[in-house]
């Protein structure tokens, strides 16, 4: 009975609930002879599904003791499945990334045949590992004002002390290097070092909780995106001026809600606004307007407005709505 429980702790939701029920009935009854396991667990197929996944195997008999199918124990029997689904991501993988470059091959013919020139000079999709790898270090050199990126330190193996990173060039104070890290890159030892350097040679780095995907960004005018979780095996080198743009946008709004890299406890830094700034931002947050918030304070519109510029640039943000949202984020207001 404890085995039938972990089994269904561990396996329900991972496969289906008529494959849960087969390995079930089968852990139940601690195996069966194998010629009779097509009857027991309604067909060939069911033994086919458990076997292909590593659920049960077959026990080679002797003279006198038939085969058996045996069932793996519940944790054995999940590696088996996740190492399953592995290898049918992978080929899912490979199908999608086929698709793609097909679709793009079509597209640039259509592309042809209408005058509108050839879409793999706007985007292009790379599979070639080493290329990726050239692309994703080499890229920074196409900046000329600024350079941005997200990591969300999704990786293909882990991090050790000997993992290589690209050094962030000396820009001479001319292009403008920005990086919004998940915050498990600033919780990993390694990953602290690696942001801490960059900070160091002149990057201003933020973090926040969950981000989406990868990215690199140079100027509004090339950026390098994943297929895959990691973009080592799929990238999309992208050079449309529109897609590149909104992606700059996409930046710019998760950049005004992320929190600054080495503040204290990385989530709520001390506010540094005096009390009547304080005052203002509390308000500023309630959505009222600049003459209401003067009236309440006792204080001219041109004075407020004053006071909500410097709110805005101690959080590094551009509008009202975002000096609210990113000042509630850091704890400066309830």
């Amino acid at each position: 009975m404890r085995d039938e429980e972990t089994a269904r702790r561990l396996l329900e939701g991972v496969v289906s609930d008529e494959l849960l029920a087969v390995y079930t009935k089968l852990l139940t009854e601690d195996g069966c002879p194998h010629d009779e396991a097509p009857s027991m667990l309604g067909s060939p197929d069911a033994v086919e599904a458990l076997t292909s996944r590593g659920m049960a195997h077959v026990r080679p008999g002797g003279p006198a003791v038939p085969p058996r199918l045996v069932p793996a124990p519940p944790d054995l029997a999940l590696q088996g499945v996740l190492a399953d689904l592995g290898r049918r991501l992978m080929a899912e993988q490979e199908r999608l990334l086929a698709g793609h470059r097909r679709l793009s091959e079509v597209n640039s013919v259509s592309a042809a045949a209408t005058g509108d020139g050839p879409l793999e000079q706007l985007v292009e999709i790379v599979t070639d590992r080493a290329e990726i790898s050239r692309l994703s270090y080499s890229l920074i050199n196409a900046a000329r004002h600024d350079w941005l990126t997200l990591d969300n330190y999704v990786l293909e193996t882990p991090v050790e002390e000997t993992t290589g990173f690209a050094p962030l060039p000396v820009f001479e104070g001319e292009v403008r290097c920005r990086a919004i890290y998940e915050t498990r890159c600033a919780e990993h030892p390694i990953g602290v070092k690696t942001i801490e350097a960059a900070v160091k040679a002149g990057e201003q780095a933020r973090l926040l909780p969950r981000i989406g995907m990868k990215m690199k960004l140079a100027d509004e005018a090339v950026a390098l995106l994943p297929l895959t979780p990691t973009g080592m095996s799929g990238a999309l080198l992208v050079r449309s001026p529109v897609i590149v743009g909104a992606l700059r946008e996409y930046f710019e709004m998760l950049w005004e809600r992320a929190v600054p890299f080495g503040s204290p406890d990385g989530n709520a830094p001390s506010s540094p606004l005096t009390s009547t700034q304080a005052t203002v931002l509390r308000l500023l947050a309630q959505g009222l307007p600049d003459e209401v918030i003067a009236r309440r304070m006792d204080l001219s519109v041109n004075t407020v407005r004053r006071h909500i510029t410097a709110i805005r640039e101690a959080l590094g943000v551009d509008t009202r709505f975002a000096a609210g949202a990113a000042a509630v984020r850091r704890g400066w207001i309830e």
